[in-house]
């Protein structure tokens, strides 16, 4: 399915970033121990035959066949592209992109003047729902 959302846009001659519809959530997601195995960089032998975590295939795709942008984003290395591009491919996940090169360890903190949501893996990768939580905020 390609997503509309995602064409090349050029306004006065500019090419610029595409406008999200409401309706479309941009999924950054994780590799490692968030829909497989967790291997660490020191072990790349191991990325090509990491088990996929259930639900992980069925959910991403689902996501998106319904419009969603699908980016990986990952501590696996720039060297570790070539096998993570044949894993995903070889399983079937149907993606946008993937970010190589996160910073590992797990206080991430997202700045933007845009509303972004944050989920955290906890062993079972499904639909979301909406929960009330507590939120870090900037002071008035």
């Amino acid at each position: 399915m390609k997503n509309k959302s995602l064409e090349d846009k050029i306004v006065d001659g500019q090419k610029i970033s595409p406008v999200l519809p409401e309706d479309v959530k941009n999924y950054l997601i994780d590799i490692d121990g968030t829909i497989c195995d967790d291997i660490p960089n020191e072990e790349p032998e191991r990325m090509a035959t990491a088990k996929i975590y259930e639900g992980a295939l069925e959910t991403i795709n689902k996501w998106y066949e319904e419009g969603h942008i699908i980016t990986f984003f990952t501590s696996r290395l720039e060297d570790h592209r070539q096998v993570t591009t044949e894993w995903l491919d070889r399983h079937g996940f149907k993606y946008h992109g993937m970010m190589m090169g996160k910073p590992r360890g797990g206080n991430y903190h997202w700045i933007d003047n845009h509303i972004v949501r944050a989920t955290r893996y906890e062993g079972k990768f499904t639909d979301l729902e909406v929960r009330d939580a507590k939120v870090e905020v900037f002071k008035k």
